[in-house]
């Protein structure tokens, strides 16, 4: 099976997967731009404990 001319360039293949690299990162960065956005406001990131409440003199 031979190869299109265009595929047959070594700088077409570079492109390819620098491509595709670009392609993964928008995939990875939505994922966490929509997480982000899904989490309650004001909700403390998981695995962290609340602060104490600072307590009164009385």
């Amino acid at each position: 099976m031979a190869l299109p001319p265009w595929l047959q360039n070594e700088g077409a293949w570079i492109a390819i997967g620098v491509s595709l690299v670009f392609v993964i990162a928008a995939v990875v960065m939505h994922r966490v731009v929509v997480n982000v956005l899904k989490d309650p406001a004001g909700a403390p990131p998981s695995g962290t404990t609340p602060l104490e409440e600072p307590r009164s003199h009385e």
